[in-house]
């Protein structure tokens, strides 16, 4: 039995076990655009771009690895509204879910077992895929406005999602609603859940951050944090901190325990539009106009520079194992960084 997750009622959500005849189309012979570039690195901190896919007919909106770092999981955004899958090792494309949802796919997350694909989009849909048959299971439908982010907890029972018309909670075991955690409360553009799944985290287009006890339903705490939208906000491993980048052009690293402000990252020409935080808890990657950017956590030192899209890069995501960076642009093209293999001679 799931635990209650929030003590309140839901209203005017449903969960439809509905077969939209949309499946998980997997063929591995399908072949894509790749840019190998052979040359050895040491640590991530100075990765190469490994392959240059052609994903998207667009923009790139969502990025999404399986738990076990093989499968990048890509969506589409205006009216392109696919999912795309590739092999993060060789850069084939290894699966396609057309139509995912009728517009953009506006985010990504997978279970921690690895088995539940949840997609969102400018649908105000949430739809779910079982990727051991490959098949879709089903909607969630109860959200009036765009799905913008979704985040699923370290156990797997619950699934949350953000977009304009407030938070919503779903039990992801069961396949069904749970509560609504706040109606109309500015537009919710992203959420990250901490590693327990006890705090709830999210950011609006007012630049405010708030802090839900998932336990409970109730605020923590709210902050304004940026002077312009939040765009992306992530937890680091061990809970302790908050990294969020803005419209404003700005990162900032705020500590939960003391509740204040601990670091700033600047160097963005312009939005930041995702960020992105290495397992090892140090490397913090961010996309914006002006590229990918490497930064020291510990230090708040700019490691890199990362070009490889002709446009924009709007998404971003590193592989749970940390060996693997993929990126996604305005330009519909997923690069994929890391360090290429090395090959011993006998």
């Amino acid at each position: 039995m799931v635990r209650p997750y929030l003590i309140l009622l839901f209203m005017g959500v449903v969960a439809l076990p509905v077969n939209l005849g949309q499946g998980l189309r997997v063929n591995a012979a399908d072949t894509v655009q790749v840019t190998p570039n052979p040359e050895p690195t040491t640590g991530f901190t100075n990765p190469r771009l490994l392959y240059s896919l052609n994903a998207h007919s667009g923009r790139v909106k969502s990025l999404t690895f399986s738990p076990d770092s093989r499968t990048i999981f890509s969506g589409g955004a205006y009216n392109d509204g696919i999912i795309r899958l590739w092999n993060s090792t060789t850069g084939k494309r290894v699966g396609t879910i057309n139509k995912a949802q009728k517009n953009a796919v506006e985010s990504l997350v997978i279970s921690p077992d690895g088995q539940t694909l949840a997609s969102s989009g400018s649908d105000n849909i949430i739809n779910l895929w079982n990727l051991k048959n490959n098949q879709f299971t089903r909607s969630f439908v109860g959200h009036t406005a765009s799905v913008m982010s979704l985040a699923v907890s370290s156990d797997g029972k619950v699934l949350v999602s953000g977009a304009l018309d407030g938070i919503r909670v779903w039990d992801l075991l069961q396949q069904r609603p749970l509560s609504t955690l706040v109606r109309f409360d500015n537009r919710i553009d992203t959420l990250a859940m901490s590693s327990d799944g006890q705090t709830l985290a999210s950011g609006d287009t007012k630049g405010v951050i708030k802090l839900w006890n998932l336990s409970t339903g109730k605020l923590i705490r709210e902050f304004t944090a940026h002077s312009g939208t939040v765009t992306d906000i992530v937890f680091t491993p061990d809970g302790q901190n908050l990294i969020s980048c803005s419209s404003d052009r700005t990162i900032k690293v705020w500590n939960i325990p003391s509740e204040q402000l601990s670091r700033t990252l600047t160097g963005h020409n312009n939005w930041v539009n995702a960020i992105a935080i290495n397992r090892d808890g140090k490397t913090l990657a961010s996309a914006g106009r002006d590229g990918i950017k490497l930064w020291d956590l510990s230090t708040g030192e700019l490691l890199n520079t990362l070009i490889g899209h002709s446009d924009w890069v709007s998404a971003i995501a590193f592989s749970p194992d940390g060996k693997t960076l993929a990126s996604g642009g305005f330009d519909g093209i997923v690069s994929i960084w890391g360090n290429p293999p090395v090959t011993v001679r006998k």
